[in-house]
């Protein structure tokens, strides 16, 4: 029954992709469209068979094969050789070759442009199909039979014609009004066909599919019309399958698929319609000469060239590609959004402060003592007292001043680049302008970064030029040489390994400002000038909890009698990920050090790994009650839900649903408690939807109790006698 299973999933994708999409309601109802033309549907069905077995057979990728990826142009394939031709013996024989030939250039296309970053969409299709056309147009021996019927839009099956046919040739006849018309019959000439009530169908999918992919449609369907209407390219009206398979796809395809969805996106869109117009013309020009149809081809190659041309960008600015492909621009969108401004540690090289305890920003990013144009991307740091006072006594020598001899830390790993470590601290109101930046350590850190320690105490320094250090090692002690009138600590980030480098803006990772009472937790920022800081307190029980890696394995049982055995496992990428067996969902998950989080789930919702994922969706390990971690759910689009569908067509623009998670931990009784609520906020309005503990002790997870809009559950946690 699996292996049913794990089969019709590769052939519903295959027709889902032709409209970049995974969807299985899309995918059905393409499916039935397509046998409305019996003998195309039954072609095309067995060309994509075929093309599964074959790649399966012949061991290609597994996920390639599961989306579709190798199979839709054996589809179009076998929709095209049943709409165009009539059955006979050499007709099963051609179709034979031509599927092969198919999926021979879908495999070697896929691979070629895959090294580009770049898509094949329809090229293996269009490239069989002209090699058939040619043939059978110059051969008449080769007996196959072409239909009598405009180019690649039948409807009419002759002698199989049914009750069923004649009935949706009823439909069509009647009148929705010449643009909803035309509208319509675009769309179902996407997959070969001519008829208002299969373009109704194929609507139905696409917008249950996805509200922006439908709307970039309509958009290019509009602009195409005006633009025709303007300039008088087609007197008598575009044709359906231009409309449809060239024009509105690629505005589709460019609106909101390969790049995430935003204004910039659907104005792309909008110029991609007049290019089209040209290469429709130019095409139809050059091709006509050999009989030969452009098909979907002006829509492959203005996609490819657009996607080429903005990838060779070197800074992309706010006209984004898709990272991540989802197969869905809602999805694609909103975990884009989601990603932005949570999982900046994937982005950024960890800085983690180079001190203990809490210091002050003395100043700040172009502060107006030293910090000043090239190099301005700097930070001071000194300790104050309760008053401000950054000494005690007289305040008259470098030992007077809180900061002086503290200890120096690296900020990440990496390796020792230059040292000055002989230069004498200055008198308090005394500075070396001849050696400004003092006694100094300059580290080498992966990605071609370097950062800078300065000021540093005379003789202090601990480490050597190539030694190899670890975050948080002992660089040396604070001090008052250089430029430095009295004891501080300069700290800089540069991409260049030299003591005077140009500095660079550069966040750190992970640290609290504000007073022991009140007190904020700071995710890859960068200080502002007088805000006191100090490193996240860790709690080694949080962390162990939570330091899982590839074997790890836990037995939940909710208070219903419901259990789920979840494992650790990495994919292909070194992710981590947990895996229910039993519900076959996947939640995948970061643990930086610091602080551990959720990346993404796939799978079932119903299932007690989910309702896990709600609750510890980001925890910071420090059991400081005052310490709140904060985070951004991504919007679901799974399960129809009216007010996301009406958010979904003006996300590109604007959002007005935020979901929100925030968590604090306690320690009474020997246990560690963490607690969490998450917040659907529209507009204004604010809604607490879910509120979950989850119980710690002695360094290992032993429950969660979770009430998720108002169901409360209660899970258990063990690790011990699984098996």
């Amino acid at each position: 029954m699996k292996q049913i299973s794990n089969y019709i999933r590769p052939v519903l994708n295959s027709y889902a992709i032709l409209f970049f999409s995974q969807n299985r309601v899309l995918a059905v109802l393409l499916l039935l469209v397509s046998f409305m033309n019996p003998s195309a549907g039954l072609t095309g069905l067995l060309c994509t068979c075929a093309a599964i077995a074959l790649v399966r057979l012949m061991g290609y990728h597994r996920d390639s094969i599961q989306t579709g990826l190798y199979s839709f142009n054996s589809l179009l394939l076998g929709i095209g050789f049943g709409t165009f031709y009539s059955f006979n013996s050499a007709f099963w024989l051609w179709l034979f070759a031509a599927c092969l030939l198919t999926i021979t250039l879908t495999v070697v296309l896929t691979a070629w442009l895959g090294k580009y970053g770049l898509p094949v969409l329809s090229l293996p299709f269009i490239s069989a199909f002209w090699l058939v056309l040619v043939a059978s147009n110059g051969y008449p021996g080769m007996g196959l039979m072409q239909k009598e019927s405009y180019l690649l839009v039948e409807l009419n099956t002759g002698p199989q014609t049914t009750a069923i046919i004649n009935f949706i040739k009823e439909i069509d006849q009647v009148c929705f009004g010449r643009y909803p018309d035309l509208f319509f019959r675009a769309v179902s000439s996407i997959f070969f066909q001519n008829s208002v009530i299969a373009g109704i169908l194929m609507s139905i999918g696409l917008f249950i599919h996805s509200r922006i992919g439908f709307s970039l449609l309509v958009l290019g369907f509009v602009v195409a019309c005006v633009f025709n209407a303007i300039t008088g390219t087609y007197p008598e009206g575009i044709s359906h399958y231009h409309l449809g398979a060239n024009f509105m796809m690629v505005s589709f395809a460019m609106g909101g698929f390969f790049l995430i969805p935003s204004g910039r996106s659907y104005l792309w869109a909008i110029v991609s319609v007049p290019v089209t117009f040209m290469l429709v013309n130019a095409l139809s020009r050059f091709l006509g000469v050999h009989n030969l149809p452009i098909f979907s081809l002006p829509f492959c190659l203005l996609t490819i060239a657009l996607l080429y041309f903005f990838i060779l960008r070197i800074n992309p600015g706010k006209l984004q590609l898709t990272p991540i492909q989802h197969y869905s621009p809602e999805v694609n969108l909103y975990q884009f959004l989601n990603g932005r401004e949570r999982l900046k540690d994937l982005q950024y090289l960890r800085l983690n402060l180079p001190f203990i305890g809490a210091w002050t920003v003395s100043q700040g990013y172009e502060g107006g003592i030293t910090h000043k144009n090239e190099w301005g991307q700097a930070l001071d740091f000194v300790i104050k007292d309760e008053d401000g006072n950054t000494y005690k006594s007289t305040g008259t020598r470098p030992e007077h001043f809180y900061c002086f001899n503290k200890p120096v830390l690296a900020c990440a790993d990496g390796v020792i680049e230059d040292v000055v470590d002989h230069i004498e601290d200055n008198e308090i109101g005394q500075v070396n302008t001849e050696k400004n930046w003092g006694n100094t350590v300059v580290i080498r850190h992966a990605g071609g970064l370097f950062s800078k320690v300065s000021h540093l105490k005379q003789h202090s320094v601990k480490v050597r030029v190539g030694e190899q250090i670890k975050q948080g090692d002992l660089l040396g002690l604070c001090g008052n040489s250089g430029r430095s009138h009295e004891p501080h600590l300069h700290f800089q980030a540069q991409l260049t390994p030299y003591i005077g480098s140009k500095t660079l803006a550069y966040p750190f990772a992970y640290f609290v400002s504000g007073t022991e009472w009140k007190q904020q937790l700071h995710s890859f920022e960068t200080p502002v000038e007088g805000m006191e800081i100090s490193p996240v307190d860790m709690n080694a029980q949080l962390k162990q909890a939570f330091s899982w890696q590839p074997g790890y394995a836990a037995k939940l049982t909710a208070d219903n009698g419901r259990t789920e055995t979840v494992e650790v496992f990495t994919d292909a990428y070194n992710q981590l990920y947990l895996y229910s067996k039993e519900s076959g969902a996947t939640l995948y998950f970061v643990n930086n050090g610091t602080c551990f989080y959720f990346t993404a789930f796939y799978g079932d919702e119903s299932s007690l790994l989910y309702q896990f994922y709600l609750a510890a969706y980001k925890v910071v390990f420090s059991a400081d009650s005052g310490i709140t971690a904060t985070d951004i759910y991504p919007l679901q689009t799974k399960k129809f839900q009216p007010g996301i569908w009406l958010h979904d067509v003006i996300a590109a623009f604007y959002q007005f649903i935020r979901r929100t998670y925030s968590s604090s931990s306690s320690y009474q009784h020997q246990q560690l408690t963490i607690h969490a609520k998450g917040y659907t906020q529209i507009l204004n309005r604010k809604k607490e939807t879910m509120s979950a503990d989850i119980n710690i002790a002695e360094g290992a997870l032993r429950s969660f109790n979770i009430n998720l809009n108002g169901t409360k559950t209660a899970v258990t946690w063990q690790t011990e006698h699984l098996f």
